[in-house]
């Protein structure tokens, strides 16, 4: 259980959550674990089997207070709401915020910074471990080439500006992203360029699949804190297309996905019978190799990482939630910017 921004969390499964008096009660096998009071508290997450009493739902319906139903991955279930909302007005002003030229550059120059910045702790980091000399330059050029982009991106004029930056950086990143593979498996996982629809090598196909667990993540956070996930800032909007979460999660891409993946290839948790070769050069996953990335990812969620806003160590699977909700914080006007997560 955590209790992050008002909301409280629930990820323990079998949990029962309950009122007693004015205060919300959590067991697990009849055992307290957490009891707080409920005007405390504007939202409820669950995740996966966690049971709530009829009387505490009616309670919240009446508050106005939001229940959010997730499953045991983080996959958007439901949201339970009473009649009083305030979701239409959190979403009249995002499709406000989105007319507005000035505001909607704000929020998408903070997620192609987050972007940025957090692929750069990542080659850092990478050389700040490596052995290799030649590694260790290829790897600080790049983050030396990714801190010219981030300066850049004040005098970025328009979406279009932002975008190209982003672009660039990203093909900077992945220039040295190799580096970090450890040598005896770089010819199994040979990379030399981000391909998608569809990947054309191991790593591609690897990282494919992790962007869209992340991609999950990012669409069910918007969903329960009731902005629209189709309406963005930084992606073009198109039919179909949930443009926000792709604006989400891009500031988690080379702190969760990148780094996960480095991580089972560099342990040797996967290898080259993991993935299929289709016919016209495809690759993907296996069924084995889904199975093993699924739990790794699982796994990952479950670690803590220091939130630099909230200056506490929250786990990875709530990530995106918390960052959903400071975006709509930033939406209704309650905070000055946003600001996108940044791993240190």
């Amino acid at each position: 259980m955590k209790q992050l921004l008002n909301t409280l969390f629930v990820t323990t499964p079998k949990a029962y959550v309950h009122l007693e008096g004015d205060t919300l009660r959590v067991e697990v096998e009849r055992e307290k674990k957490l009891q707080v009071p409920l005007h405390h508290l504007g939202a409820i997450v669950t995740f996966g089997d966690v049971l709530m009493s009829p009387r505490l739902l009616h309670r919240c319906a009446d508050d106005g207070r939001a229940v959010v139903l997730l499953d045991r991955n983080g996959g958007f279930k439901a949201r339970l709401e009473g009649a009083v909302s305030g979701n239409i007005l959190l979403r009249q002003a995002q499709f406000r915020c989105a007319e507005n030229a000035g505001q909607a550059l704000e929020i998408a120059r903070a997620c192609v910074a987050g972007k940025l910045r957090n692929c750069r702790y990542v080659l850092l980091r990478g050389a700040r471990d490596s052995r290799d000399a030649g590694d260790i330059d290829r790897l600080r050029q790049a983050a030396r080439l990714l801190t010219g982009h981030i300066r850049k991106l004040p005098q970025a004029a328009d979406a279009d500006a932002l975008r190209g930056l982003e672009g660039d950086g990203a093909r900077v990143y992945f220039g040295a992203l190799p580096a970090l593979i450890r040598k005896d498996q770089r010819e199994i996982f040979h990379f030399e360029r981000r391909s998608r629809r569809p990947p054309l090598d191991r790593f591609n196909a690897l990282l494919s699949f992790l962007y869209a667990l992340v991609m999950s993540d990012c669409r069910s956070a918007l969903e329960g804190v009731g902005l629209d996930p189709q309406l963005g800032f930084l992606h073009a909007i198109r039919p179909g297309r949930a443009a926000l979460a792709l604006d989400l999660m891009e500031e988690f891409r080379p702190v969760v996905g990148d780094r996960l993946a480095l991580t089972l290839i560099n342990r040797g948790q996967l290898t080259r019978h993991d993935f299929d070769e289709r016919s016209g050069g495809a690759v993907y996953l296996s069924d084995q190799g889904r199975r093993t990335v699924i739990t790794a990812y699982q796994s990952r969620k479950q670690d803590e990482l220091s939130h630099p806003l909230l200056d506490q160590p929250c786990p990875v699977g709530l990530l995106p939630h918390i960052q959903a909700r400071l975006l709509a914080r930033v939406i209704r006007g309650d905070m000055e910017g946003y600001l996108p997560f940044l791993a240190r």
